[in-house]
């Protein structure tokens, strides 16, 4: 059973509208989030992810729309909602001629918490900075900076965590470090909002939420998107992939070729139709076949291919 199954919403929106001049960037979004859950914003850049993520936590004003964050209104109880939301920026924002331990007592002074040292301690306890805490912030890799951003964003204890691409440009152990963190949070009742257009964090969260374009495609447990999608999928290997995916473009019930390494991904929401063309494709012995299951990324770009930008009027080119 999912450990956020039947948990009360800690933030639910309905028709969130945001313009920018005359460009909707977010358009009538509805959304209920579970309390403990890691819900994943995915979508590519500039898709209204983040200004999204910011209206559902008051962060910014919606120009329509109304909502609940922690129990308060987004619209007239920003300030609440303020006090109880950790914010970790892509960029990291701390001061790099201060020590671990110096930015983080720096923090803890300018918000005037109570309790200083001891949340400075814990943070660099919880986080692996204990022995690093008189290191220069500007002397650490990407990995110890995230870990330091985290720490940062963690010293008032917040019941609310906004990750706006957390992971970019740091190594693979870095990046399952940070996911190990993130998820003992989400097991204390932390709910966590991560805006991301990386499948591989994506894959991490329960639940997910596909904005293109200002609009909300899909939303649901991580698990089930695929399955609202609709998308069948058979994987082709052989030689020469590149004069096969040019005869599948012109196939029966192929909606999608997406190349994966030395394989083809072949996708359609006719399943009769596709499993028609696999049966006679299959008759050329160089080539091996096998359904696949439903996968998150064949689902994404098919959502992707079939949205149409809200700035130039068009559909991405397939």
């Amino acid at each position: 059973m999912d450990r956020t199954e039947g948990a009360e919403p800690v933030i639910e929106v309905k028709a969130l509208t945001k313009r920018f001049g005359d460009k909707t960037v977010v358009d009538h979004f509805d959304m209920a989030v579970p309390r403990g859950a890691i819900y994943g914003f995915l979508g590519p850049n500039g898709s209204g992810k983040t200004t999204t993520i910011r209206m559902m936590c008051g962060l910014l004003t919606p120009d329509d729309g109304e909502g609940e964050c922690l129990g308060f209104d987004i619209r007239h109880q920003a300030q609440e909602i303020k006090q109880r939301v950790g914010y970790m920026t892509q960029r990291f924002s701390l001061y790099e001629d201060l020590t671990i331990a110096e930015n983080l007592d720096f923090m803890a002074r300018m918000y005037r918490l109570d309790r200083r040292k001891e949340r400075v301690r814990k943070a660099l306890e919880d986080l692996g900075l204990a022995d690093r805490s008189k290191q220069l912030a500007g002397n650490l890799s990407g990995g110890w900076k995230q870990r330091l951003a985290l720490a940062a964003c963690l010293l008032h204890e917040p019941q609310l965590l906004l990750l706006d691409e957390p992971t970019a440009g740091v190594d693979p152990k870095a990046r399952r470090d940070f996911w190990d963190e993130i998820r003992r949070l989400s097991h204390r009742g932390v709910t966590v909002l991560v805006s991301t257009h990386y499948m591989d964090e994506a894959i991490q969260c329960d639940y997910i939420a596909y904005i293109a374009y200002g609009r909300k495609l899909s939303d649901g447990p991580a698990a089930g998107i695929p399955a609202q999608v609709g998308l069948v999928t058979y994987k082709a290997e052989g030689p020469d992939l590149s004069a096969l995916e040019a005869q599948l473009k012109e196939m029966a019930g192929v909606e999608q070729i997406a190349r994966f390494g030395a394989s083809l991904h072949v996708s359609g929401t006719d399943k009769p139709a596709l499993a028609a063309t696999i049966a006679e494709l299959e008759k050329d012995k160089r080539y091996r076949w096998s359904p696949q299951p439903e996968g998150l990324e064949e689902a994404f770009i098919y959502l992707m291919s079939q949205s149409q930008d809200n700035f130039s009027g068009r559909r991405p080119v397939k």
